[in-house]
């Protein structure tokens, strides 16, 4: 009843009517109430004055009915129409019109209730129904909720897993970091180590020399004593030998003085000679005891002599001995030395080996790429000799072959650090022994790239192809190649086998050429262009030149051949700054392809061996004509590579690689997974300190810029199809 109360629209003003027993609405309302809440003592009247009221009030309920009916919607509580149904009117005996007035207006108002009745069936049905709906309507909201709330929740655990993969990430970046710290830490340690190694090794060789000294002392001293010996030998023999012709002269005299003395006695027992005659024997007696006696002392004197002589020998013998002792304890001591010297050297190479290495990891963690420099000798055209170098080397235990100083004129020095720096006196052998571990990458499945920068003039060329006909002074891609055929000469006994492309072409103002074309027709010639030569990359970020001639080769001597070919094909000239001047960039590319058959495992790796031209200012080449127009083209590449460069170093989103043909062609190498080593050669002539200058500048931005970690590409099993024929810069 409450709930249909409520749902019930509020009454009007107009509607209100009084009760059927002439009670005003508000009273009836009250009278209500009062029964609704349980009220029993409300006070009963007697049905005679509820007539008389009801008389009294009876033209005003008609009224007000037919007003209601008038109005319309009438709206009755459950009381109201009990009293409705229960209502007894009373009537009069001969009213009839009154009586039939009070039937009319009680049917009229039970008309109203029953209509109202309906209606408010009909709302409670339509409420009934509207709340069906709205239970749907909730129904389906929880279930969307429930929904919403699991994928909420599956929302979460995503984000908890994000969380703990975040977390994985952080811990492994740290992880990384740890790692690097303590492989620098170690590198400290390790150049720490040699740098002791090294005082060691100075402070033994100082000692080394010292014992050198003293053995030599010791042997001048026991060649000394060996003929003091001899000498004290030899006067002992002689000193024996008189010696022992004295005793055969006293035994002979004695002799004689016993056969004397018996002629004596015999001739006093026989004849009895004179006395003078006995006198005079008696006085040659005398004196032949004089003269034993003096021998004697003579005997006595040489055998003291012999003593002393014995006394020396020994002497001598002991200094010998001695002499002799100390010889061996010595020999002994730089034995020790000597071993000791060997076994620093063997650390001072290991850890010269363990710090290349740990640079080289570095190095690869970073992606940078690597740049050695490489300084050549002062030539006789320089013109150096009255002034002041101006490139030196520091000392200091941290830049120790990885530091360089550049000087001007005004006295400003230009310090500048790179992973390995090569002074004037380096050898091709010595240069060759820092590459020949990233040589070996490419055996292993790497892309590698080196390539050589400088100004004209500054030996680029010497340092990249050498002089053929001086075998000690060979370059960098011979002494590369000789190497990658005897490794792989070697790892044939491991089940390896590999095949291999070369091919050799050249840019030149801005065309590119098939150094190894037997078409002569292939390259430019007299200004008319010759076959086109296009740059491509597939999906896999290997770089391919259409139409160029690739050779295979099994051999050095088909290389050897293959280079003597290139280099009577690619374009020299003559300038002020170079009787032959390289007017084009130079690049050598050799694709290595290993299978091992025991694993089913294959390898393809790429070595790139590029000999860029060099920049030159036209003011001191003296550039004209064709020269003229090979320098604007040189400069204008080498500007490209610049501009890649300091778009890499800056991480910018768009690198400029299609600028120049070089720039396209160097682009797995600059900006892909290769390991990449950039030779700057500078010239130590002092007019040419500003080109160094800017090269070493360059070449340090090429230092800095980071171009992924290296990949190595490595098959688990050999592929159905046969690889690709065509070869691949990168």
């Amino acid at each position: 009843m409450a709930s249909r109360n409520q749902n019930r629209p509020p009454r009007s003003p107009s509607s209100k009517k009084e009760g059927v027993e002439g009670i005003p609405l508000d009273k009836r309302r009250r009278i209500g109430m009062g029964r609704a809440g349980g009220a029993t003592n409300v006070e009963r009247k007697p049905f005679g004055s509820v007539n008389r009221k009801l008389d009294v009030t009876a033209t005003s309920d008609v009224g007000s009915c037919a007003e209601g009916s008038d109005c319309g919607n009438v709206e009755f509580t459950k009381e109201e129409v009990d009293a409705l149904v229960n209502e007894r009117l009373k009537m009069k005996k001969f009213d009839h019109k009154g009586n039939l007035e009070l039937v009319s207006e009680l049917n009229a108002r039970l008309k109203d209730a029953i209509a109202c009745h309906r209606k408010e069936n009909e709302a409670r049905i339509a409420l009934e129904a509207l709340q069906a709906s709205l239970s749907k309507d909730l129904e389906k909201a929880q279930q969307d909720i429930l929904a919403a709330n699991q994928r909420a929740s599956s929302v979460d655990d995503m984000y908890k897993r994000l969380q703990e993969y975040n977390l994985s990430l952080q811990q492994y970046n740290s992880k990384l970091h740890a790692e690097l710290e303590v492989a620098r830490e170690s590198l400290k340690r390790v150049e720490k180590e040699k740098s002791t190694i090294v005082e060691n090794h100075s402070t033994l060789r100082g000692r080394y020399s010292s014992l050198q000294d003293q053995l030599n002392l010791a042997r001048t001293a026991q060649d000394e004593a060996l003929n003091q010996k001899d000498t004290l030998a030899n006067e002992v023999k002689c000193l024996r030998g008189e010696l022992q012709q004295v005793r055969e002269d006293r035994d002979r005299q004695v002799a004689q003085v016993q056969a004397l003395t018996s002629d004596v006695v015999k001739y006093k027992e026989s004849t009895g000679e004179s006395c003078a005659k006995l006198e005079y024997l008696m006085e040659k007696t005398k004196s032949l005891e004089e003269t034993c006696s003096s021998q004697r002392e003579q005997i006595c004197l040489l055998e003291h002599q012999l003593t002393a002589a014995n006394e020396k020998l020994k002497m001598s013998d002991l200094s010998s001995i001695e002499t002799r002792t100390e010889f061996e304890k010595q020999k002994r001591t730089v034995r020790e030395l000597q071993e000791r010297l060997a076994e620093t050297e063997n650390q001072l190479v290991e850890g010269e080996k363990l710090r290349k290495k740990l640079h080289n990891t570095i190095l690869e963690l970073k992606g940078n790429i690597r740049v050695f420099c490489r300084v050549r000798p002062v030539l006789p055209d320089d013109g150096a000799g009255s002034e002041p170098p101006v490139i030196s080397y520091p000392t200091s235990t941290e830049a120790l072959g990885r530091g360089i100083d550049v000087i001007q004129s005004a006295g400003q020095k230009y310090p500048f650090t790179f992973d390995k720096v090569f002074n004037h006196d380096t050898s091709q052998q010595e240069v060759f022994v820092e590459i020949s571990q990233l040589v070996q990458s490419a055996l292993d499945g790497y892309k590698v790239c080196i390539f050589a920068y400088g100004q004209t003039g500054s030996g680029k060329t010497y340092t990249m192809m050498g002089r053929p006909e001086a075998p000690e002074q060979k370059g960098l891609i011979p002494r590369s190649l000789e190497q990658i055929f005897q490794t792989s000469q070697s790892l044939m006994a491991q089940g390896w086998k590999y095949k291999m492309q070369a091919s050799m072409l050249e840019i030149y103002n801005e065309t590119i050429r098939d150094l190894l074309s037997t078409n002569k027709s292939s390259s430019t010639e007299n200004g008319a262009p010759g076959k086109q030569y296009t740059i491509k990359h597939d999906a896999n970020g290997n770089t391919y030149v259409t139409d160029l001639t690739i050779v295979d080769v099994c051999r050095m001597e088909e290389i050897s051949s293959l280079l003597r070919q290139a280099a009577q094909s690619r374009s020299v000239g003559k300038t002020q700054m170079n009787e032959q001047s390289s007017r084009s960039h130079f690049v050598f590319t050799l694709r290595i392809s290993g299978v091992n058959e025991g694993t089913e495992q294959q390898v393809q790796g790429v070595l790139n061996l590029i000999d860029l031209a060099g920049s030159e200012r036209l003011s001191r080449s003296g550039a004209t004509g064709d020269r003229l127009k090979e320098t604007q083209a040189i400069n204008r590449s080498l500007s490209c590579l610049s501009d890649v460069i300091f778009a890499l170093a800056k991480k910018e989103d768009h690198v400029p690689f299609r600028n120049s043909k070089l720039t396209y062609l160097l682009q797995p190498c600059l900006g892909g997974d290769s390991k990449t080593l950039m030779f700057v050669n500078i010239s130590p002539d002092p007019a040419s300190v500003g080109e160094s200058l800017c090269s070493l500048r360059f070449a340090a931005r090429v230092n800095a810029c980071e171009i992924g970690i290296p990949r190595r590409q490595m098959l688990a099993q050999m592929p159905a199809r046969p690889a690709d024929s065509r070869l691949s810069y990168g």
